[in-house]
C-alpha cells in the first residue's frame, strides 16, 4: 500500500475526488460520503457508517445551517476549530493520505474549501460488549468487570483502578494494512524506561500486513522462541490483574480488538498465580496457593512416574505394590496414556465447539459412552484413567491457559523419556525440562527467577502468599524506580 504523504490541494474539488477515490466510495457501501454547503462555503464529509455518532453529527450540521458567511471571517478554520464544532475530540490534517486512514479507523473528514487542511472530528462509537467477568479467570468475590475487544474501553477500565498521574497510555499502530491501534501502558514512576524502550522499538520494528490474532501475532514477533511451547508473556482479562501488575512495575499491552492484555515480561511464577488466592485471608490464600501447585506438579510427574513404577516395579516399596496395574489391559500401557492424552484434547476442542445446552450430553458421553466402555472392552485399564484424570484435573487448576498447554507437552516428554530409559529416563527427562526452563528468559529476565537464579524474599512471597502489608514490595528483577513502595 502507499504510505507516502499527499499534500492537500488548493482545489476543493481534487481534494474530494482524491479521498473519494482512495477509499473507493462507490465500491463500499459502508463508507459514506455527504456533500454539503453551509453560508456558501462547500463542504464534504467522509465517515464509515456505524462508526460515526449520528447525533453528534447531526448536531454540527445543525449548528452549521443556522451560519451566516460573515460568522466564517475572518479565518475560516480557526473559526471551525475553535467555536462552531462544539466536540472535544477534533484535530487538524495536513495529509489526505492520513485522513482517509484516519476515516477507516472511525473518526469522520470534512473537507472545507478555502482551508489547507481537514478537520478530523472523533466522533466515532464502536460495536462493544459490556464488560463481564473472563471466563478463565473467575473468583468467588471480587470485581465483575473485564476487558473487553474495544481499546477505549479497556484503557479507561485500567485508568479507573490506576487513579496515578505518572501512569502512561502510549499510542501505536501496527500493520501495514490493518492499522491495528495498539496501547503500551506502565507507571512512569516505577516502570524501568530502559525495558519500556526496548519493548517499544521491538513493536516499532513488526512490519506485517495485520494482526489476525491481535495479541497472539504481537507475541510471536516479540518474544521470539518459536518453537518453545512455554509462555513468555501473561495474559488477563481483569483490570485488577493488569493494575497490580502496572504496580510492580510491569509493562502492559493492550491491543484493539483483542480482550486480552499482555504483561511484560512473566516468569513461570507468574503464571501460577491467580486473583483468587488475594481475595481470601492471608492463610487461606496460602493454602489455596499451596493446593494449586500440587495440582500443577500432579499434572506434569504423576502419569509418567506411575508408568515408570508399572515397568519397574522394584522402585516400590512393598507396601506400595497395589500402585501397580492389576490387568494391563490389550493395548500396551504407553499406546494407553498416548491415546487418552490425544482422546482429552479432542474432548476439549470439541466442549469449546459445542453449544453451552449440548454441553451435559457431551460430559455424559464422553464419562460413560467412552470412559466406561473402553475400560469394559480392554482398551485402558482403570488405573490409567484414574491418574490421566489426576493429570488432567491438573492441567485445568493451572491459572494460565498457556502454561497448562506447555505442561502437557512437557508431560509427554517425561512420558516419552520414561519409555525408552525407564527410571533413569524419567530422570533424565526431568533434568533436561529443569535446565531448558532454567535457560530461558522473559524480555533477559530468568523464565525461573526467583528459584534460578534464587532470591529468598521474592522466594517466600510467591509459596505463601505473603500479607499485602508485607508483599508491598516490587519484584528486583524488574529495576523500579521506587523499589520499597
Amino acid at each position: 500500500m502507499n504510505n507516502e504523504k499527499q499534500p492537500i490541494f488548493k482545489d476543493f474539488q481534487k481534494n474530494r475526488d482524491y479521498i473519494n477515490e482512495r477509499l473507493a466510495v462507490d465500491k463500499s457501501f459502508d463508507i459514506i460520503q455527504r456533500d454539503l454547503e453551509y453560508a456558501g462555503i462547500n463542504m464534504s464529509l467522509f465517515l464509515i457508517d456505524g462508526f460515526g455518532k449520528d447525533d453528534i453529527l447531526l448536531y454540527i450540521m445543525k449548528l452549521f445551517a443556522k451560519l451566516q458567511q460573515s460568522d466564517f471571517q475572518p479565518d475560516v478554520l480557526s473559526k471551525l476549530m475553535k467555536t462552531y464544532i462544539p466536540y472535544i475530540e477534533v484535530e487538524e490534517v495536513a495529509d489526505l493520505n492520513n485522513a482517509s486512514d484516519l476515516v477507516l479507523g472511525g473518526p469522520a473528514a470534512l473537507i472545507v474549501e478555502g482551508i489547507d487542511k481537514i478537520i478530523m472530528i472523533d466522533a466515532r462509537t464502536y460495536p462493544a460488549r459490556s464488560p463481564e467477568e473472563p471466563d478463565l479467570e473467575r473468583v468467588v468475590r471480587g470485581s465483575r468487570d473485564g476487558y473487553v475487544e474495544t481499546i477505549v474501553f479497556n484503557t479507561a477500565l485500567t485508568r479507573r483502578r490506576v487513579r496515578d498521574r505518572s501512569l502512561r497510555m502510549e499510542y501505536m499502530q501496527i500493520g501495514r494494512r490493518s492499522k491495528t491501534d495498539i496501547c503500551v501502558c506502565y507507571l512512569e514512576d516505577i516502570a524501568d524506561n530502559r525495558r519500556v524502550d526496548n519493548l517499544k522499538k521491538k513493536l516499532e520494528k513488526i512490519d506485517t500486513d495485520g494482526l489476525p490474532m491481535a495479541e497472539k501475532t504481537i507475541e510471536e514477533y516479540i518474544s521470539g522462541r518459536h518453537w518453545n511451547p512455554y509462555p513468555t508473556v501473561r495474559y488477563t482479562e481483569r483490570p485488577d490483574t493488569a493494575a497490580s501488575h502496572l504496580y510492580e512495575g510491569h509493562v502492559i499491552i493492550i491491543i484493539d480488538g483483542s480482550p486480552s492484555v499482555m504483561i511484560t515480561p512473566a516468569t513461570y511464577s507468574h503464571h501460577l498465580q491467580h486473583a483468587e488466592e488475594y481475595r481470601q485471608k492471608p492463610l487461606v490464600g496460602a493454602y489455596l496457593r499451596f493446593v494449586r501447585f500440587i495440582a500443577v506438579i500432579a499434572s506434569i510427574f504423576i502419569l509418567p512416574l506411575y508408568f515408570v513404577f508399572t515397568k519397574q516395579p522394584e522402585y516400590l516399596p512393598a507396601n506400595l505394590q497395589y500402585i501397580g496395574p492389576d490387568e494391563v489391559g490389550v493395548v500396551p500401557l504407553l499406546i494407553q496414556f498416548l491415546i487418552a492424552e490425544m482422546g482429552i484434547d479432542v474432548l476439549r476442542m470439541a466442549a469449546i465447539h459445542t453449544p453451552s445446552s449440548l454441553a451435559t450430553a457431551l460430559g455424559l458421553v464422553a464419562a460413560i459412552m467412552i470412559g466406561e466402555v473402553s475400560v469394559q472392552v480392554g482398551w485402558f485399564s482403570h488405573e490409567v484413567v484414574l491418574y490421566l484424570a489426576v493429570a488432567a484435573i491438573g492441567t485445568y487448576a493451572t491459572p494460565s491457559y498457556e502454561l497448562s498447554l506447555a505442561n502437557r507437552l512437557a508431560r509427554i516428554f517425561l512420558l516419552l523419556c520414561a519409555a525408552l530409559l525407564g527410571g533413569i529416563g524419567y530422570i533424565i527427562g526431568i533434568t533436561v525440562w529443569i535446565l531448558y526452563l532454567a535457560r530461558m528468559k522473559s524480555f533477559h529476565i530468568a523464565y525461573f527467577w526467583p528459584f534460578l537464579p534464587f532470591s529468598y524474599r521474592p522466594f517466600r512471597d510467591v509459596f505463601l502468599r505473603s500479607p499485602i502489608p508485607l508483599k508491598n514490595r516490587r519484584p528486583a528483577f524488574l529495576h523500579p524506580k521506587d523499589p520499597d513502595r
